[in-house]
């Protein structure tokens, strides 16, 4: 008789533009909300899969969002060498049912110091048009890459975002942000944007 506790999983591992990033495609939802962990120790407060994932010595940070896991490496270790052992360990932790992230109430039993998120300023008509431009044109294609960007806020025609998972380190994440990004808001909203930026914050905004 099969674990009742036990749930079938899909996991596939993809590249991504960023060498030092995987992407492990899950076909069952992991959580709601998208979580960043840039250290063990913020994992340990958070959520019990990265704990485990960051155990591994070769993991620099994990990326989880509602249907994939991105895991950044330090440039020591090569992909070859550890993909198809991180890719099993993490379907058979899914598989268990470690969770992804804690709830409210077990995070706050766990006396964890949470960074509060700038609240990103979304009153105005242009901001509200920012958003839905990203989330429409760019949030696809920066996932299927194995990252994330989220608006944060819009002043004197700059554009702040927060770009994590395989975004963060990227080689091309500035070309994408300039040619990409920038460029497709100038030309949607003309007279209103002239630049886009990164926000320095962004690890802290997926907690």
């Amino acid at each position: 008789m099969s674990d009742p506790k036990k749930i079938p999983v899909n996991l596939y591992a993809e590249s991504t533009p960023n060498p030092n990033a995987m992407k492990f495609v899950s076909d069952v939802r992991l959580l709601d909300e998208a979580v960043e962990l840039t250290s063990i120790h913020q994992a340990q407060r958070t959520s019990p899969l990265a704990t485990e994932i960051m155990k591994f010595p070769f993991v620099d940070s994990v990326f989880i969002s509602p249907y994939f896991i991105t895991v950044l490496k330090h440039d020591y270790a090569n992909w070859e060498n550890v993909v198809v052992g991180l890719r099993d360990m993490i379907r058979d932790l899914i598989i268990i049912g470690i969770p992804a992230k804690l709830d409210d109430v077990e995070i706050e039993a766990n006396e964890v110091k949470k960074k509060e998120p700038v609240k990103p300023i979304t009153t105005d008509e242009t901001s509200q048009k920012i958003i839905q431009i990203l989330d429409e044109y760019v949030k696809p294609a920066v996932e299927r890459d194995g990252g994330t960007i989220q608006f944060r806020s819009f002043k004197h025609g700059v554009v702040k975002v927060a770009m994590g998972g395989a975004c963060s380190g990227c080689p091309s994440t500035t070309v994408t942000l300039k040619s990409g990004v920038e460029n497709l808001l100038k030309q949607m909203l003309p007279d209103k944007v002239r630049e886009v930026e990164t926000d320095d914050v962004c690890p802290a905004l997926f907690i």
